[in-house]
């Protein structure tokens, strides 16, 4: 796996290298945002850890910029603690959001959690003979090719919004709560989801409903958690 390592502390991105390197995964470097960003552009990139608060270009828009042309799974590293910080994180498009200080090996398990993931979504598209496509009119899932289609037109999710997605139309009707979405989603428990589900939920609503205060797809019972609504037609392949 290649890892574009972004952090301008050296000593901070020396340890972090060492450790990933261990691992066996090839690693990238860049110490200000500007560098990232022509590294994501012009190489294989597999995953992203991204500290925020870099020279030149600010993190977050590295994410935005990043975001505009690539699903690449992004691990945000940051000082910034507030709960804000980590929604608006998460907004911009990131993957999974850490504070510092952090362990590295609470990284490294991250990466490991996250690369599940991406290696799970290759492993149904390869294997899955149930149930590859979902179709409900204006909404369409392609889960072979991980694609997501609405009125036609193909709509940008994160690595994680696609996988949040796949997990409640996968189970049409069943109710998840924040607990459960954060183990089904990540790979771990996390007793301190907050409102970083809550804001993957939002933001596949703002993408996929055609009143994303009024969803008719992803539907909240309070105090309880999610579910796809599966009251009106839709058709599995």
């Amino acid at each position: 796996m290649d890892i574009l390592l972004v952090e301008d502390d050296e000593a901070i991105r020396d340890v972090l290298k060492s450790y990933l390197l261990n691992e066996g995964w090839n690693v990238r470097e860049a110490d200000n945002g500007g560098q990232a960003l022509q590294l994501v552009e012009n190489f294989k990139i597999d995953l992203v850890v991204l500290d925020l608060m870099i020279g030149g270009i600010q993190g977050e828009e590295v994410c935005r910029k990043v975001r505009k042309f690539s699903k690449v799974p992004i691990i945000m590293i940051t000082s910034k603690v507030k709960e804000i910080d980590t929604i608006n994180g998460l907004n911009l498009g990131a993957d999974d959001y850490i504070t510092k200080p952090f362990r590295t090996k609470e990284v490294i398990a991250r990466i490991y959690a996250l690369k599940r993931r991406m290696d799970m979504f290759s492993s149904d598209n390869m294997n899955s003979v149930t149930m590859k496509r979902f179709n409900r009119g204006r909404f369409i899932i392609d889960y072979t090719t991980n694609d997501v289609f609405i009125d036609g037109k193909r709509v940008d999710l994160t690595h994680t919004e696609f996988k949040l997605l796949t997990v409640l139309t996968k189970a049409p009707g069943k109710l998840f709560n924040r607990h459960d979405l954060t183990y089904e989603v990540h790979g771990y428990r996390n007793l301190d989801v907050g409102r970083t589900m809550d804001m993957h939920i939002r933001n596949i609503r703002s993408k996929i409903e055609a009143d994303p205060k009024e969803p008719v797809y992803i539907v909240t019972k309070i105090g309880s958690g999610y579910k796809f609504d599966f009251q009106s037609e839709a058709v599995h392949a």
